[in-house]
């Protein structure tokens, strides 16, 4: 029963994986794309290339997500309580990818641990929750709205006698390296959640050593899912991001897609820190958009946008926690 359970977590997982990979194909190619740097499907071929090599460069994300937020008991129970956590992160991505809003698959699945584990009163790291995500889910969009804007203004200066046409073309030619290293960052924090749910349940189940690493299997499939998640494309969210806030021309989508991707290298890399890729590049693209001027930014857009973030975390956690007692009502 128990390994059966740990089977369906772990495919759960993936295709949690594969709706993360759809819902954000947004954040690496939707500028992109909007500025006709590259044609929608080398963009996404280019995505999930970048996402599955991502994937490798790390696991302390992974480590935060497995062991610092929920102490899920050993068995049955504890399965349950992933299971439940992933249901609701599923829910919630297909709900804002629905309505095309650009929430965060990762704080999804942080809201659908915490809910889980409330509802089967399990144990909750809040220290680990406010440190590790609460405070990071509040600076990285401030860092980057501010970092986006900063090396706009940079551009915007070493550019300006140059030919706005020529240079325009010229950023079009080299946007495809700020888009594959926002793709590359993607990977590195957000398929590295799925390591940690599913390397949570090996653990559960008496699989894997606490202590232990992340295995191989784990790091190539959950890298494998967001992958071929991305390759086939979020269209909806996309044309949010790409058109809706703000009109983008080259030099602004490098700018962004460069602000966004060093939020998320030092926040992976640096701090272990499961921050919002969606979150980081939208408010770098309402960054670079503000140095045009401040009304250039759709600010209902972008109201709509803020207005999901705050309701990710704890509306991915009512739905854990209805999926949790389903699964227990069944399976407890």
């Amino acid at each position: 029963m128990e390994l059966a359970l740990v089977i369906g977590v772990i495919v759960i997982a993936l295709v949690f994986d594969y709706t993360n990979g759809f819902h954000d194909a947004a954040n690496a190619i939707a500028t992109s794309v909007s500025t006709r740097a590259l044609t929608p499907r080398v963009a996404l071929l280019l995505a999930a290339v970048m996402n599955f090599i991502g994937a490798h460069l790390g696991t302390e994300v992974a480590q935060t997500v497995g062991k610092g937020i929920i102490d899920a008991p050993d068995g049955t129970h504890g399965l349950l309580i992933v299971g439940g956590a992933l249901i609701g992160a599923i829910v919630w991505n297909l709900i804002t990818w629905y309505f095309g809003l650009p929430s965060s698959s990762s704080h999804a699945l942080i809201g659908g641990l915490v809910g889980s584990a409330l509802a089967a009163s399990a144990n909750v790291h809040w220290s680990g929750v406010v440190e590790k995500v609460v405070i990071p889910m509040v600076l990285s969009p401030v860092i980057g709205f501010v970092l986006g804007g900063i090396i706009m203004i940079i551009l915007l200066w070493l550019f300006r006698k140059s030919n706005p046409h020529r240079t325009s073309r010229g950023f079009r030619y080299i946007q495809p390296v700020s888009a594959a290293a926002i793709a590359l960052g993607h990977g590195l924090q957000d398929a590295q959640k799925t390591m940690g749910v599913i390397f949570l349940a090996l653990v559960v189940g008496g699989y894997a050593s606490p202590q232990g690493g992340i295995p191989e299997w784990v790091i190539t499939a959950s890298a494998t899912a967001i992958s071929l998640g991305t390759y086939s494309g979020g269209w909806r969210i996309m044309r949010t991001m790409g058109r809706r806030i703000i009109h983008l021309d080259p030099p602004r989508g490098f700018a962004a897609e460069t602000a966004a991707s060093s939020v998320l290298y030092t926040a992976a890399i640096g701090f272990g820190a499961p921050i919002s890729t969606t979150h980081t590049m939208t408010s770098a693209i309402m960054g670079v958009g503000a140095t045009r001027r401040l009304s250039a930014v759709r600010w209902g857009i972008a109201g709509n946008i803020v207005t999901a973030w705050v309701l990710t975390i704890p509306a991915a956690a009512v739905a854990a926690a209805i999926g949790y007692f389903i699964l227990n009502l069944v399976l407890g």
